[in-house]
């Protein structure tokens, strides 16, 4: 665990020493956003553009995470726990990628529906059933919607008129 706790704290500092864009904290062990790293980068969070959170143990992250890494265009939070995002991810207006695969999602996080500047979306390897393919048309930046692994209802799909690729 020290091990763990040491590697956060690593990268953390390395993002503000070498002013760097992208915060990569995978594989740390964490269950939640450490709250004290919103201080530690709190001079660098707007110019802070790609964020990976892969691999630990997270079941949420709170709105706070979405209000404060603002310019975000790529969050990756694969391989976790959760089972929904907050409100506050419409908030994400630069955000064009966003995985999270093989977390335990239920229901298609309804919430990224807001964000416009969407054009990935990797939901692969989750527990979706029903996918609203009418919705997602709407999405005006929409280049990719990953559900490979869902037990989602094949034939309840509406694959007519739409302009991204949606790989089930």
């Amino acid at each position: 665990m020290a091990e763990a706790v040491a590697r956060v704290a690593r990268r953390a500092n390395e993002v503000v020493e070498n002013k760097e864009h992208h915060l990569d904290l995978s594989d740390c062990k964490l269950n939640k956003f450490p709250i004290s790293l919103y201080m530690v980068l709190s001079t660098v969070s707007e110019e802070i553009f790609s964020i990976s959170l892969a691999n630990n143990e997270i079941k949420a992250l709170t709105g706070k995470f979405f209000t404060t890494f603002t310019q975000l265009q790529d969050l990756t939070l694969e391989g976790n726990n959760m089972l929904k995002l907050p409100d506050e991810v419409c908030g994400l207006t630069q955000l064009k990628s966003i995985n999270l695969s093989r977390n335990k999602f239920q229901h298609f996080p309804e919430m990224l529906l807001a964000v416009s500047s969407i054009e990935h979306i990797n939901l692969a390897d989750n527990e979706i059933k029903d996918v609203a393919v009418e919705k997602l048309r709407a999405l005006p930046a929409l280049r990719t919607v990953n559900l490979r692994g869902n037990p989602l209802n094949k034939d309840g799909l509406d694959l007519t008129n739409i302009t991204f690729e949606l790989i089930v």
